[in-house]
């Protein structure tokens, strides 16, 4: 028998062959001790100075070896590895993150760059040196604590001294056993304004701050507490019609990264483009061709909806305090560096005062000592000890006035005063010191009693002297929201097989119905008055005799559906007008009564309600006297989907005949322009531009003199120096008041848009040629105000009727010259009262529950569906209540949208 004892468990008798070792004492205490090791030494920062151990190690060796030189990063490396017990890798690839945050090492040599990805070259051919902001916010010996270090050889700091919000300042991301921790950075002048703030007593915000800039939404922060996110953009502009241009990305990714992500969803037909091209140097420029057709608009959203230029970060805020882990938002972080701070000045101040006293004490003895000749006292005394008590006896009568009791150390100090010294000694320049010694104790001592005022001056000094260049990078904006569906590319066509009752992208034989893409849902009505909507695939069975079938739009209650059928093989014919949104996927619907048998006589979608005119034509039975007439859909109201309809006639169908395509029955559509997004919106967010119905456009004008007109739609963006956004109104003049580069005088033009189609430029080419004012009213008003020359009366000012000044001209025009005087300023005054012809409105159908949204489609489809024999009878209204359904989601799952 072999008897076994484990740690954590009870001796066993076991045969030979056999040992069993329970491992739950190890597990709980190794993996325990491992687990804290990895938290306290490794991946979680101290929030005392923001540093990991490995970090404050190599501090504190650049400290030693500094020189005010360069060292070899190899160097350092090893001088480090006195205090860290780890391999030289991890020490190299943590001094180069410290490096590249350009805060407290000055580097030298190819450091890599955050932006491409590129790694930095090996640490023996590259260099480093503290900052000189590093050596004032960092380092202080007198008041650092010390611990040995791990074999005992020497002293490493406990934490160092840190005078600055350095964790949120630099950011830290770590991965422990159980936890982990991600601090992301903040803007320098921002942290110290809020420090001050704070120090003021007032509140304060912070927000984080990348180096690789891009666009920020920090709606749901949290305070960088768990469960906070942040959304990080890249900047894209568009450069031409065909051309995209990304000049900064988003927090956590490089331009290396960047363009894969593009790739790979080009190559998933999420986006097209034709080419990418990498001009990344000193700053970021990734140049994006797009193929001609494609919106520029669309594909900027659907790179932010597919691609790494959108980044979701979720920030955790862990940090070690008193060996432990402590959960912590980046305002109380904010706030514990700050009192931190004012207490190591406190510290600082105490330690100078306590060195000047000293030095006033010992220069106030050495005047005492040698102005009243004590040293001529120790001549006659043979003993060391006798010469001590001569120099104190001597001292005694002039000794009140000094702040602390004379200790034998302070003769001793006396009696090593040179001869030399002592014979050059000047009473006025000993004087001098003392009084000047005074005079600092008096200012300490006065910082001292108002210590959050030199805290205060502390900060603004730091803001003054390291300050410049540490602008915020990243732009605060409020995201709005993408909608994948909207932006993808549609890259795959959809086919119907009408038939045998199949929809899918593989029936390249079959009729063709649109372009899709694989993340769309597809909509399909049968003969028998079914509907379904499914998801896009190769192949799928909806149900015989198809009708219609198309993309389906979510939430779209602009689209309206006209319908004819007859209900089972003998009931009536009914009208019906409906709008499809909430549905589950995959489910069938009937639209009809609910009768078997039933049937569709006709069937159109209409993307803008539009309401045909149709005949219906009746079969010869019995009496029936008239057999031809015509249905005006304008007359029914649009119900929920699930209504019976109106009835049309009981009599038998032959058939129902198109007479007249309609228009809307819509109202137009309000639409705003939120500037916190700069987005167009159905929400009423932000100004009213008006209300647009299809034909409507938007009139756009930038700084640039640039002018266009736009079909209003969510997905357009728009420049930063946009100065018009308004209906455009195509008889309304437009007039502009510019300097001429080349013949460096003021012009002004008055036109009107010829070509909405095109873009157009409203001033000269020269590149000194700006835009001074734009005016959209139609008769406006504008002050000259004329500069005064020296030796010359100044000429009056004017107030300029435009519309009398210059009459309309082409847009492409250069102009009158505005005046031979030299101008000042230009300013608008208010327009001159304009009556603009009255305009009758159309008669408008009431749309049941309608939700606008904007995004003109193209003009109905019509479908007339095949015969079935019907009666006839006044039109009458339904009876089957509407009814509500669990709409889709992506998954198929009836969720709410």
């Amino acid at each position: 028998m072999n008897y076994q004892d484990v740690e954590g468990g009870e001796v066993e008798e076991v045969e030979e062959t056999e040992t069993i070792t329970r491992v739950s004492g190890m597990y709980r205490e190794w993996f325990l001790d491992y687990a804290s090791y990895v938290i306290l030494e490794r991946a979680v920062p101290a929030i005392e100075d923001g540093f990991k151990p490995v970090q404050r190690r190599i501090m504190h060796s650049m400290k030693d070896l500094d020189d005010g030189r360069y060292n070899k990063v190899a160097n350092i490396v090893g001088h480090t590895m006195q205090y860290h017990p780890h391999g030289d890798a991890s020490i190299a690839d943590a001094m180069v993150q410290i490096g590249q945050k350009d805060l407290l090492i000055d580097t030298q040599g190819n450091w890599g760059n955050i932006l491409t990805g590129d790694r930095a070259a090996a640490s023996r051919y590259i260099e480093a040196r503290i900052s000189k902001f590093g050596l004032e916010v960092v380092y202080n010996p007198k008041i650092t604590k010390w611990q040995s270090s791990y074999d005992g050889r020497r002293k490493e700091p406990i934490n160092l001294p840190v005078m600055f919000p350095l964790l949120l300042a630099q950011g830290a991301e770590g991965i422990a056993v159980g936890l982990s921790t991600k601090v992301l950075p903040h803007n320098f002048l921002e942290l110290i304004d809020a420090s001050v703030k704070y120090l003021q007593g007032k509140r304060f915000t912070i927000f984080p701050d990348f180096p690789t800039g891009g666009m920020v939404d920090v709606t749901d922060y949290n305070d960088g507490l768990r469960g906070g996110k942040i959304k990080s953009r890249a900047r894209i502009l568009q450069h031409d019609k065909n051309t995209l241009v990304i000049r900064e990305i988003p927090f956590g990714t490089n331009t290396s990264t960047l363009i894969d992500s593009i790739l790979k969803a080009n190559d998933k037909g999420k986006i097209k483009i034709k080419k990418i091209e990498d001009n990344t140097a000193a700053d970021v420029e990734i140049m994006i061709h797009i193929a001609s057709g494609i919106s520029p608009d669309k594909t900027i959203d659907a790179l932010y909806a597919f691609t790494n230029c959108e980044n979701s970060i979720s920030p955790l805020g862990c940090v070690i305090e008193d060996n432990k882990p402590l959960f912590v938002g980046v305002t109380e972080m904010l706030r514990r560096s700050t009192d931190r701070t004012v207490h190591l000045l406190k510290s600082e101040l105490e330690i100078q005062l306590n060195e000047f006293e000293e030095q006033w004490h010992y220069a106030s003895l050495e005047r005492i000592f040698i102005e009243n000749r004590i040293y001529r006292d120790i001549e006659e005394e043979e003993t060391w000890e006798g010469v001590i008590q001569a120099i104190d006896k001597g001292l005694k009568p002039h000794t009140m006035h000094l702040k602390r009791a004379v200790t034998e150390e302070d003769i001793v100090r006396l009696t090593e005063i040179r001869i030399k010294r002592i014979s050059k000694f000047d009473i006025d320049k000993a004087q001098q010191k003392i009084d000047s010694l005074e005079d600092s104790i008096a200012q300490v001592k006065h910082h001292l009693a108002n210590l959050i005022t030199y805290a205060i001056d502390y900060f603004t000094r730091l803001r003054k002297e390291y300050g410049k260049g540490k602008e915020r990078k990243a732009e605060i904006k409020v995201f709005d929201d993408i909608i994948a569906s909207k932006v993808v590319i549609r890259n795959t066509k959809l086919y119907v097989n009408r038939e045998e009752g199949f929809i899918g992208t593989s029936l390249k034989r079959d009729e063709y119905v649109a372009d899709c893409s694989d993340i769309d849902d597809i909509i399909a009505f049968t003969g028998d008055g079914k509907m379904m909507i499914t998801k896009v695939d190769s192949k799928a069975f909806i149900g015989k005799g198809i009708v219609h079938v198309a993309v389906f739009k979510k939430k779209d209650k602009r689209t309206i559906y006209n319908m004819i059928y007859k209900d089972g093989l003998k009931g009536a014919t009914y009208v019906k007008r409906f709008a499809v949104t909430s549905v589950t996927r995959d489910k069938e619907y009937d639209l009809t009564a609910g009768n078997k048998s039933s049937k569709v006589y006709y069937f159109t979608e209409n993307p803008n309600g539009e309401a045909e005119l149709v005949t219906i034509l009746l079969r010869q039975s019995g009496s029936i006297k008239k057999l031809k007439w015509d249905l005006d859909f304008t007359d029914i109201r649009v119900k929920g989907r699930a209504s019976k309809g109106n009835i049309v006639t009981k009599y038998p169908v032959k058939r129902v005949e198109l007479k007249e395509k309609g228009l809307s029955t819509l109202k137009p559509r309000k639409i705003w322009f939120d500037d916190t997004v700069q987005r167009l919106n159905v929400d009423a967010r932000g100004e009213l531009l008006g209300e647009f119905t299809s034909e409507d456009r938007l009139l756009i004008i930038n700084q640039r003199g640039l002018v266009k007109t736009l079909i209003p739609e969510v997905t357009l963006h728009f420049d930063e120096d946009m100065i018009v956004l308004e209906k455009w109104d195509s008889k309304k003049p437009l007039s502009a008041i510019y300097w001429e580069g080349e013949k460096e005088l003021f012009y002004i033009k008055r036109f009107l848009i010829d070509n909405p189609e095109r873009d157009e430029m409203i001033i000269t080419d020269h590149p000194k040629s700006y835009l001074e004012r734009l005016f959209t009213d139609y008769r406006p008003m504008a002050e000259i105000v004329f500069a005064k020359k020296r030796g010359q009366d100044r000429q009056e000012n004017i107030e300029l009727n435009i519309e009398e000044f210059i009459s309309i001209k082409g847009i492409g025009a250069m102009g009158n010259q505005l005046t031979k005087y030299k101008v000042n300023e230009i300013n608008a005054l208010s327009s001159l009262p304009f009556e603009s012809p009255a305009v009758t409105p159309k008669e408008e159908l009431e749309v049941v529950d309608e939700e606008e949204v904007v995004g003109f489609e193209n003009p109905s489809i019509m479908r007339p569906v095949a015969d079935l024999p019907p009666k006839q009878k006044p039109i009458t209204e339904g009876t089957k209540d509407d009814e509500e359904e669990p709409p889709i989601d992506e998954d198929g799952q009836a969720t709410l949208f």
